[in-house]
């Protein structure tokens, strides 16, 4: 069983918090690094998104405006080192690699002589480390996805979450299949899918729905730490005291505004109403009501851009 460092790769609004604080009770095993990628992608010299280009007070307010692709990395490593235990890292897909399906350059901080071959890889992150994680997947159906995300982004929470603007381009699920079908091109994942024997080497494939983690939390959990080889407690899914709440509150401080159901929550428990029927008609009428005409066409189309994603990452997912 493999004792890389956990990578949990997954998009936007996809329950991952959720699913993150579940491994932030285990730390007597484990150290959580929470979108540390995000660092360098939106703040720093080295920096991939548009969001704070022409923002450089935003930048230096953030803290990481001098961040390099390999700070984040050593960060990961010096936190390994000093607490000596597993690392488990949640974040972006979307954040290690050129918006718009741009042609990816290792990052400069990165780069070495010999690094050979790129050709293939959508990231800015060498082979060479990439090979170093674990990596398992988060998905969410767009439908419910995109809209929470554009909520985030527009008025009266885009005061809180800094995000001033939806960008369609940072729905993630595009690059998180780029991502997952490159980890399986050089097969860093897979072929053994998650469920299956488990493979004398490499590690399976581990994608997990947020609709199952909902409806089905302690055997989503239990059926993701056999993938990965961490020790399932039936407790990890029950956080009713002072000191984790203090801990994931100072954790989630850096993206304001996005966590606030997650750190105020108390466990991770089944839902107990089942989804409603929707029409496109109904949810274009509910979009439409919340945010306006315009809004409405801007949810649609991004959401129709990426059900394919969706359903072609859903194929691979863990079935309970």
């Amino acid at each position: 069983m493999s004792s890389k460092a956990v990578f949990l790769a997954t998009h936007p609004r996809a329950c991952s918090t959720a699913f993150e604080r579940v491994f932030m009770t285990r730390r007597d095993i484990l150290t959580c690094a929470h979108e540390p990628f995000g660092d360098s992608f939106y703040y720093g010299p080295e920096r991939l998104s548009e969001r704070y280009a022409d923002d450089e007070a935003a930048r230096l307010k953030s803290g990481f405006s001098g961040t390099t692709y390999a700070d984040v990395l050593r960060r990961l490593e010096a936190d390994s080192l000093k607490e000596g235990k597993r690392v488990f890292v949640k974040d972006m897909a979307y954040y290690l690699m050129p918006p718009d399906g741009k042609p990816a350059t290792i990052a400069p901080s990165l780069r070495r002589p010999h690094d050979g071959d790129t050709e293939g890889n959508p990231t800015v992150i060498p082979l060479r480390t990439l090979e170093q994680f674990h990596w398992t997947f988060l998905i969410r159906h767009p439908r419910r996805a995109i809209p929470s995300y554009f909520r985030c982004c527009v008025p009266p929470l885009d005061e809180v979450t800094g995000f001033k603007q939806f960008m369609p381009n940072e729905a993630g699920y595009i690059e998180l299949r780029r991502l997952f079908d490159y980890l399986r091109e050089q097969k860093i994942v897979g072929p053994t899918m998650g469920g299956e024997a488990a493979p004398k080497r490499g590690v399976t494939i581990t994608v997990i729905d947020a609709d199952d983690l909902l409806d089905h939390p302690e055997s989503v959990v239990e059926a993701f730490c056999k993938e990965t080889g961490i020790d399932f407690k039936p407790e990890m899914l029950s956080w009713d005291d002072e000191d984790n709440q203090k801990y994931v509150s100072e954790a989630f401080a850096k993206w304001n505004g996005f966590h606030n159901d997650a750190i105020h929550s108390k466990s991770l428990t089944a839902r107990t109403q089942a989804h409603k029927t929707v029409t496109e008609e109904s949810e274009n009428e509910e979009w439409r009501q919340k945010y306006g005409d315009e809004a409405q066409k801007v949810i649609r189309t991004c959401v129709d851009e990426n059900i394919p994603h969706y359903e072609y990452l859903k194929s691979f997912a863990l079935r309970f």
